[in-house]
């Protein structure tokens, strides 16, 4: 037969104090769609320093997997070929077209005092977008991304820290897109004959 044996309480010291840990909490409420223009089904776009430069028009993806860098900021950045590494699997596009990498490169991408290194894929595609930062982006720091909020929070130290969104940004790009979509064919003729 075993016995348990418990410690026995020293009775002549003071009283033992649970330690209380205070654990920041990443979360949405409806005082985070403050601000935004209501009724609304926008991009997560938001504003980051890549390469030491502040670059507007990035959609923060949460259903990407991949981070991808479009022609114009590679030339705003000064990009050479030479700068990048081999990528050799194919992409599809949002239209489901196929897209075949030029290569992939490693940046420093800065969310307020927060640096990430990122692979991003350099792609010749045309976008509205300067880049798009997506899941590896959003694990690393440690952020929660709302589209619902249009918002991205991540831990800071002691406090929460929040990207801030551009809602007219992201209307700018969906417009844009819009703009350079070819039109599509009417549903309403049909081809046949008798």
């Amino acid at each position: 037969m075993s016995v348990a044996r418990l410690p026995v309480e020293d009775t002549n010291s003071e009283p033992k104090r649970a330690r209380v840990e205070i654990r920041l909490v990443l979360s949405f409420s409806d005082r985070d769609k403050m601000g935004t223009i209501q009724p609304y089904d926008d991009a997560l776009v938001v504003t980051l320093r890549i390469r030491g430069y502040d670059v507007k028009r990035v959609m923060a993806d949460q259903g990407s997997g991949a981070e991808i860098k479009y022609p114009s900021l590679y030339k705003r950045l000064n990009l050479k070929p030479t700068d990048l590494t081999a990528y050799d699997s194919s992409l599809v596009s949002s239209d489901g077209k196929v897209v075949i990498p030029r290569g992939q490169i490693r940046l420093s991408v800065q969310a307020s005092l927060e640096v990430v290194e990122v692979d991003f894929i350099v792609v010749d595609a045309n976008s509205s977008y300067m880049a798009i930062v997506a899941r590896p982006w959003l694990h690393t720091l440690g952020a929660v991304s709302s589209t619902l909020h249009l918002k991205v929070k991540y831990l800071l130290g002691d406090w929460i820290e929040e990207l801030v969104r551009s809602q007219s940004m992201a209307r700018q790009c969906l417009m844009a897109t819009i703009m350079h979509q070819p039109v599509a064919e009417s549903s309403d003729s049909v081809e046949g004959g008798s």
